[in-house]
C-alpha cells in the first residue's frame, strides 16, 4: 500500500506471497520472549503500556521475592518507566518496613539490655524513646510497644522512689524541730510527748528502711542515698541527746544528789524545786564597770550601724543588723544601762517595720523566681534552652533565690515550689552533661587514635621521596585533629603535647629537605643574577635555568609565601634582562623605512574612506594601498635589472664574484614567520621525505607552496616576469594595513546590504502604488534576477489586479526555506503534497522569477508584502 493514496499504485505482481507457518510464528516468539516473562505474568510480553501496568499491579500482588522484583525492575526501567513506577513504589515500601525492622531489633535490644540491668541510669532510660523516635523506630508496634511501657513504667517507679527520699528527708528536718522545740518547755511537758515522740521517730526509721530496701533503690540517682543517710544520722544524734537529757531530768527530780540535765530550761526547773538559786559568780567592781563600758561600746557601734540602714532604707542589710543587736541585747542586757537599752529597742521598732516591708517585697521577689524556675520545664520540645545555656540560668536563679534570703525569714513553701522546679529542669542539665561526658571520652578516643596513627605513617614514610603527597597527608592530618571534637581543658593540655610531638617527628624529613630546597633555589637566584648582569646571553640558558627551577619547585614544595618569595628573586634579574632587550627592540623598531610610512599612510586614508561610507572612495583607496605595498618591490626589481647586465659574461672571477655577493650560502631552515598578509603566498617548509619529490609523506598530500611553484613556472613559460613581492613590513605597518583592509570588506558588505535593502523596499513600493515606472533597475536589483523576470514585473505592474497570490507566496516561501505564517501552515502541507504528484513540474526554487510576477499582479496586501520582502532577501542573494 502506497504512503500516498492519490498516487497511482504500482503494478502488482501476479506472484502470490507465501503463507506465513504458523508453527515457525510461534517458535520464533518463543525464541524472543524475556526470560522473565513469565515469572512475572507476562509483564513484557504486553502489547501496549496500560497492559503492561495491569500485568505489573497483578504481579506485585502476589508477593513476589525481593530479589525478583529488583531484576525486573532493572529490566523494565529502560522500557516503559510508567508501568516501573508502582514497581519502585513497592520496592521503597519494602526498604522501608525493612529498615524500621531493622531500626525496632536495634532499639528493641537497647530497651532489653538496660531493662536487664540491675541499675538503670535514669537519663539513658528518658532519652531511648526520643531518639527511638528520631531514628524512625515503629514505637507504636511491638515489641517496642510493650518495651517502651515497661522502660516507662520502671522510670516513674524511680522518680517516685526519689520524690519519696525527699519527703522523709523533709520529715527528718519536722522531727528534730519538735524535739528541739520540747527542749525549750517544762521537762514534764516533754515526758509526757516522749512516747509519741518515739513513736514517730521508729515509724520513719522504718520507712527510711524501707526505701533502701526497695528493688530500684540502685537505680536512684547518686545524690539521694547520701542525703538519706544523713538525715537519719542527723535525726539519731538529736533523739539520742533528747532521750539522755529526759533521762537525766527524771533521775535528778528523784534524785536531789543527781546532776542536773544539760538543757537549761529544765536544769532551772530542777533547781527551783529543790530551793536552790543559780550560783552568781563574784566579779570585781572595776572589771564589771570595764566590762558594762564595752558592752556599751560594742552595742552604740551596732546602732549606729543599724540606724544608718534605716536611713538609707537599704533592705538587705537591714535584717542583718537588727538581728545583730537582738541577739547582743539577749547576751548583754544585764550590762547595759536603761537608756540605751530603750534607745536600741526603738530602733528596733523601726526595723521590724522595714523588716515587714521587706519580707513582702521577698515573697514578690521569691514567686517571680518560681516562675522562672517552673517556666524551664513547660517550654515546648523546640524551645527549651540548651544543656550549657540551662545550667547558667539554674545556677543565676539559685543565685538569686540566696540574695532573696539574707537577712530576711525564709519561705519554705515557696523554696519547696522552687526546689522542685530547678530539680526538674536540672535533669535535663544531667542529661546533656551525660552525653558532654560520652562525647568528651568518644573524643579523646579519637584524638589518641589519631596521634598513633601519624606515629605509624611517620615509621612507614620513613624512606619515602614524595613530598607533594607526604605535605598533603600532614595537611589532612591537622585537619583531622582541628575537626576531632571538643575536649576539657585538662584532657586537651594533656594531649596537645602528644600530638606536637608526633607532628614534629612527621614534619623532620620534610623540613630538612625543604631546607636543602631552599638553598639549591638560593644558588639558581645567584646563577639567574649572573646572567642577567652578563653582555650575551642566549634564551636556552634562560630556559634551561627556568626547567631546572620548575624541576625543583616540583620536587620539593614550599610554603606558598616563601615560595613566592623566592620565585620573585628569581624571576627579577631575567626580567630585567628581557625589559633591556624588549628597549633595544622597541628603539630598533621605532625607526620606521619610507616603505612603512607609505603603507600606514594608505592605511590612514582606508580607514578615513570607511568612516565616509563611500563605496567609491573605499575601492580607491584599496587600490592605492596595494600599489604603496607593491611599489618598492617594482623599484627593486628594475635597479637590480641593469646591475646584472654590466657583469661581463667571460669574466670567471667576476661571476664567480657576483655569484657570491649576489647568492650567499643558504643556511639550513629551522622556522619562519608565516605572512598571512593578502596576496602574499605561505613560505614553503622542506618536505620531510625527500625520497618523493612535491609529495609529502603525511596523507600524500602537496606541500604548501605548491601552487605558487607552478605559478611562477606558468609565468616563465608564457614568457610574462615573475611577479616580485614586497619587502617585509614592519610589524606596525602589517597590523595596519590588515585591520584597514579588514573593515574595508566589512563596510563593503555593509553597504551592500543597505543598498539591497532600499531596492527591495522600492520594489514593494511600486507593487503598492502599481507604478511600473517606479520598478527598480536591473542592475539594482543584481544578477541573480534576469532581465526576462524584471520585464515580467514591469508588465504585472502595468496591468490592474488580478488573481491570487496566496499559492505563489507558499512557493516562495519553500524556495527560500523560511516558515509560514500558523494560519497558511496547512494550506502549505497540501501544496508540498500536489507538488509530490507533478514528478515533471519544476521546483519552487526554479520559478520563483514566475512566483514573484504573480504576487506582483494580485493586489497589494501588507500581510503578503512582508513574507514577499522577508522571501527576497534570501532568494535575491543566492
Amino acid at each position: 500500500m502506497s504512503l500516498l493514496p492519490w498516487r497511482k499504485n504500482a503494478p502488482q505482481s501476479p506472484v502470490n506471497e507465501p503463507a506465513v507457518n504458523p508453527s515457525s510464528a510461534s517458535a520464533k516468539t518463543a525464541q524472543t520472549q524475556h526470560p522473565l516473562d513469565a515469572a512475572t505474568g507476562g509483564v513484557f510480553s504486553a502489547a501496549t503500556s496500560g497492559e503492561r501496568l495491569s500485568r505489573v499491579k497483578e504481579w506485585l500482588a502476589s508477593e513476589p521475592a525481593w530479589e525478583l522484583m529488583n531484576e525486573v525492575f532493572k529490566e523494565l526501567s529502560h522500557r516503559d518507566r510508567g508501568a516501573a513506577k508502582p514497581l519502585k513504589e513497592k520496592m521503597d515500601e519494602v526498604r522501608r518496613l525493612r529498615t524500621q525492622e531493622q531500626a525496632a531489633a536495634e532499639w528493641a535490644a537497647k530497651a532489653e539490655s538496660m531493662l536487664a540491668q540491675s541499675r538503670i541510669n535514669l537519663a539513658d532510660a528518658m532519652a531511648w524513646q526520643r531518639d527511638a523516635a528520631r531514628a524512625g523506630a515503629p514505637l507504636s508496634r511491638e515489641p517496642l510497644a510493650s518495651l517502651k511501657q515497661a522502660l516507662a513504667e520502671r522510670v516513674k517507679a524511680i522518680e517516685d522512689l526519689q520524690h519519696q527520699v525527699q519527703v522523709e528527708r523533709e520529715a527528718a528536718v519536722l522531727l528534730a524541730q519538735r524535739i528541739e522545740v520540747l527542749s525549750t518547755k517544762p521537762w514534764r511537758e516533754a515526758l509526757a510527748s516522749a512516747d509519741a515522740l518515739r513513736g514517730d521517730v521508729q515509724q520513719w526509721q522504718a520507712q527510711s528502711g524501707t526505701l533502701v530496701n526497695q528493688a530500684h533503690w540502685s537505680s536512684v540517682e547518686p545524690k539521694f542515698p547520701p542525703m538519706l543517710e544523713a538525715s537519719r544520722q542527723q535525726l539519731l544524734l538529736v533523739w539520742d541527746a533528747f532521750e539522755a537529757a529526759l533521762a537525766q531530768a527524771v533521775a535528778a527530780e528523784q534524785d536531789a544528789s543527781a546532776p542536773l540535765p544539760a538543757v537549761p530550761v529544765w536544769a532551772d526547773e530542777l533547781r527551783a524545786a529543790r530551793g536552790e538559786s543559780a550560783p552568781a559568780p563574784a566579779v570585781d567592781p572595776a572589771e564589771r564597770e570595764a566590762m558594762r563600758a564595752r558592752a556599751v561600746a560594742e552595742l552604740e557601734a551596732l546602732l549606729k550601724v543599724l540606724a544608718t540602714d534605716l536611713e538609707q532604707g537599704h533592705g538587705k542589710a537591714t535584717p542583718k543588723a537588727a538581728a545583730d543587736v537582738r541577739q547582743y541585747l539577749k547576751s548583754h542586757a544585764r550590762l547595759l544601762p536603761a537608756d540605751v537599752e530603750g534607745k536600741a529597742q526603738a530602733l528596733l521598732a523601726q526595723a521590724g517595720e522595714m523588716e515587714g516591708w521587706q519580707r513582702w517585697r521577698a515573697d514578690q521577689l521569691r514567686e517571680e523566681l518560681v516562675k522562672k524556675a517552673e517556666a524551664l520545664t513547660q517550654v515546648p520540645e523546640g524551645q527549651r534552652l540548651g544543656g550549657r545555656k540551662l545550667q547558667e540560668t539554674l545556677r543565676q536563679l539559685r543565685a538569686q533565690w540566696k540574695t532573696t534570703d539574707q537577712g530576711g525569714a525564709p519561705n519554705h513553701a515557696l523554696w519547696k515550689r522552687f526546689d522542685e522546679a530547678c530539680n526538674e529542669a536540672h535533669k535535663v542539665v544531667e542529661a546533656w552533661l551525660t552525653q558532654v561526658r560520652q562525647q568528651g571520652e568518644a573524643h579523646r578516643a579519637a584524638r589518641l587514635a589519631l596521634i598513633e596513627e601519624v606515629k605509624a605513617w611517620t615509621l612507614a614514610h620513613a624512606s619515602d621521596s614524595d613530598w607533594k603527597a607526604q605535605i598533603r597527608a600532614l595537611h589532612a592530618f591537622s585537619e583531622r585533629w582541628r575537626e576531632a571534637g571538643h575536649l576539657s581543658e585538662k584532657q586537651f593540655a594533656e594531649l596537645q603535647p602528644m600530638w606536637k610531638a608526633a607532628m614534629h617527628d612527621a614534619h623532620v624529613r620534610l623540613e630538612t629537605e625543604q631546607a636543602a630546597s631552599v638553598a639549591r633555589r638560593k644558588a639558581l637566584i645567584e646563577e639567574a643574577q649572573a646572567l642577567s648582569t652578563a653582555p650575551q646571553w642566549r634564551i636556552d640558558d634562560v630556559k634551561a635555568l627556568q626547567q631546572r627551577w620548575q624541576a625543583e619547585a616540583h620536587a620539593v614544595p614550599l610554603e606558598r609565601k616563601q615560595e613566592q618569595k623566592l620565585w620573585d628573586a628569581f624571576r627579577k634579574p631575567i626580567d630585567e634582562a628581557f625589559a633591556r632587550k624588549s628597549v633595544e627592540r622597541e628603539k630598533a623598531a621605532s625607526a620606521v623605512s619610507a616603505h612603512d610610512q607609505r603603507v600606514l599612510a594608505a592605511a590612514k586614508a582606508l580607514d578615513e574612506a570607511v568612516a565616509a561610507a563611500d563605496a567609491g572612495r573605499i575601492h580607491d583607496a584599496r587600490r592605492a594601498l596595494e600599489e604603496a605595498m607593491r611599489a618598492p618591490a617594482e623599484v627593486a626589481a628594475s635597479v637590480a635589472a641593469p646591475v646584472a647586465t654590466e657583469v661581463p659574461a667571460d669574466s670567471e672571477e667576476a661571476a664567480a664574484a657576483n655569484a657570491s655577493v649576489a647568492a650567499p650560502a643558504p643556511r639550513k631552515l629551522v622556522a619562519v614567520r608565516g605572512d598571512d598578509r593578502p596576496g602574499q603566498a605561505r613560505t614553503v617548509a622542506p618536505s620531510r621525505d625527500d625520497r618523493r619529490p612535491g609529495r609529502d609523506v603525511r596523507g600524500g598530500r602537496e606541500p604548501q607552496g605548491a601552487d605558487r611553484g607552478r605559478r611562477e613556472s606558468r609565468d616563465w613559460r608564457e614568457g610574462r616576469e615573475p611577479r616580485v613581492l614586497g619587502p617585509r613590513l614592519g610589524d606596525a605597518a602589517f597590523r595596519a594595513q590588515r585591520q584597514a583592509i579588514e573593515h574595508a570588506e566589512a563596510a563593503l558588505r555593509r553597504l551592500a546590504a543597505q543598498a539591497h535593502g532600499e531596492v527591495l523596499t522600492q520594489l514593494l513600493a511600486a507593487w503598492e502604488s502599481r507604478d511600473a515606472a517606479a520598478m527598480p533597475a536591473a542592475q539594482a536589483l543584481g544578477s541573480k534576477v534576469p532581465a526576462s523576470a524584471r520585464t515580467a514585473w514591469t508588465q504585472a505592474l502595468g496591468n490592474a489586479p488580478a488573481g491570487h497570490a496566496s499559492e505563489a507566496l507558499l512557493r516562495l516561501e519553500m524556495a527560500a526555506e523560511l516558515p509560514t505564517p500558523a494560519e497558511h501552515l496547512d494550506a502549505r502541507r497540501a501544496l508540498q503534497l500536489q507538488l509530490l504528484t507533478r514528478r515533471n513540474d519544476p521546483a519552487p526554487a526554479q520559478t520563483w522569477a514566475q512566483d514573484v510576477g504573480r504576487v506582483l499582479a494580485s493586489a497589494h496586501d501588507a500581510a503578503a508584502a512582508r513574507r514577499l520582502l522577508a522571501a527576497l532577501k534570501v532568494l535575491v542573494r543566492r
